[in-house]
């Protein structure tokens, strides 16, 4: 039986730990989200990057505090000596500029109602006198923060982590908890929000303190590690800076796939179809998951699409993801060397403390990212890699495509890995295994399907990305021919 462990409060607080605490000590006064009844939308599995992490596991609508455990988890004589979890942030609000979209669409549908005098069908007429009296309460101030859902998200994941490896994240342990984080707010946040319900976790009942204040400390920005891709001058320049990398998502949004759901729209609502275009027409969707994610209801925004219209938006976003963090460049994915070696840092250094019996000072490493941090490397990796590359043009040959990023990382997705000691191996390679967790479910090795491997095995398989992979040169832009034809 865990007891609840002690976490004392420092007396005196460093100016780093001052800030974040001002930063973050909100946090700690924000109620707890009361129960509510699961709201569904047959909408749901195709909103990408922007699905609800309880969509991707559908048991958590029942019982969100309690942890599911993977029958391909290892048990018996192998014991868990470390935890090394990369966590995308919880639900966050709209991004100012996708407010901004939202805005000027509201404000074609108002323009509409006065200009039309009820011309029209009645389910058109219905249809965008809801939306146009649909209390557009998104403001710019929001961009992007993590909302009270995410919070809970975090807090939720925090107590079923800690109730699935006890051991792991016992009183013993919690002051040497170590927390990396983005500097972006929706990910320092998550990290407080995580600390937040661990604190649940060992004081049922009790208010937590200010995240400065626990023992463990707050989350520590590192974007080299995090946000690599903003430190990879050739990603920069090839692919986010490029006006030509995300071609095949431009090409889709005037293809035919995306001009029928054009023309529907502006007919359902009745407004000139040449009002609308493909990003008027994508934020409008996202709309229906904000409002469902945010504030658990099912806006007029979800009326407007079926689940045909839903899958070849959902196609839209999977199409950005796989060119701009995916498979579509090589950059994309090794530009996350860096963080990969870094995981694989602090297992080499916990499997060299066990084999001197020494206590493995860091038992749990959580970092907290984004979709951006983990999808690169996932596809370093070789995961959800499709034989063909998702293009413009073969939007039905894609449909059963194992590539759909909604699946992969949504809100508060997650890919852990854990290291165990085997007690009764045989040989010494025997003694340390790893499993791989995505979104809490055992994922099976990308290269053998296999649900756990050999550390030296999963080391060897990897051995290009872990010894010849350095960011410095992945990241160097070539060197253009300075030849000079003067005389």
């Amino acid at each position: 039986m865990l007891r609840a462990p002690r976490c004392p409060l420092r007396t005196s607080v460093p100016p780093a730990a001052a800030l974040a605490a001002a930063l973050l000590s909100s946090l700690a006064r924000c109620s707890f989200l009361e129960p509510r009844d699961p709201l569904d939308s047959s909408l749901s599995p195709y909103f990408g990057t922007k699905t609800r992490y309880e969509d991707v596991n559908p048991g958590l609508l029942s019982g969100p505090e309690a942890p599911w455990r993977d029958p391909e988890l290892l048990e018996g004589t192998c014991t868990p000596v470390q935890l090394v979890a990369l966590i995308r942030h919880g639900t966050r609000y709209p991004t100012a500029k996708q407010i901004r979209k939202l805005r000027q669409l509201h404000g074609l549908l108002q323009a509409r109602g006065s200009r039309d005098g009820g011309a029209g069908n009645t389910r058109s007429r219905d249809l965008g006198a809801a939306l146009a009296d649909w209390p557009l309460w998104y403001a710019d101030w929001m961009d992007g923060q993590l909302v009270e859902k995410g919070r809970q998200d975090m807090r939720q994941l925090a107590l079923r982590l800690a109730s699935l490896f006890p051991a792991l994240f016992s009183r013993e342990n919690y002051g040497r908890l170590r927390l990396i984080t983005s500097s972006k707010h929706r990910c320092v946040d998550s990290g407080a929000a995580f600390l937040q319900g661990l604190w649940q976790h060992y004081h049922p009942g009790l208010p937590p303190p200010d995240v400065a204040d626990m023992e463990c400390g707050p989350p520590r920005v590192n974007d080299k590690l995090m946000r690599f891709f903003d430190h990879c001058e050739k990603f920069l320049t090839e692919v986010e800076k490029n006006a030509t990398a995300l071609y095949h998502v431009e090409a889709f949004k005037t293809g035919p796939e995306m001009q029928n759901i054009l023309k529907k729209v502006a007919a359902t609502l009745q407004v000139p179809v040449n009002d609308l275009n493909a990003d008027l027409i994508q934020v409008a969707f996202f709309t229906c998951s904000f409002d469902l994610a945010i504030k658990g209801v099912k806006s007029p925004w979800c009326d407007v699409f079926d689940i045909d219209d839903a899958k070849v938006l959902e196609y839209l976003n999977d199409l950005k993801q796989y060119w701009k963090r995916g498979y579509g460049y090589t950059i994309n994915s090794r530009s996350s060397c860096t963080l990969f070696q870094d995981i694989f840092q602090h297992l080499d250094k916990a499997v060299e403390q066990k084999q001197r019996s020494q206590p493995i000072s860091s038992p749990v490493i959580l970092q907290f990212g984004h979709a951006e941090t983990l999808l690169p490397l996932l596809s370093l990796m070789g995961y959800f890699k499709d034989k063909e590359p998702l293009t413009a043009y073969n939007y039905k040959e894609q449909m059963h495509r194992k590539f759909r990023s909604g699946h992969i990382v949504p809100y508060a997705s997650n890919l852990i890995f854990v290291l165990y000691h085997c007690e009764n191996a045989k040989t010494p390679k025997e003694q340390f295994r790893v499993q791989m967790l995505l979104n809490e479910k055992v994922l099976p090795l990308a290269y053998s399907q296999e649900t756990v491997s050999f550390y030296e095995d999963l080391k060897n398989h990897y051995k290009d990305i872990l010894q010849s992979c350095q960011t410095s040169e992945e990241c160097e832009l070539a060197k253009a021919n300075s030849t000079s034809d003067e005389l």
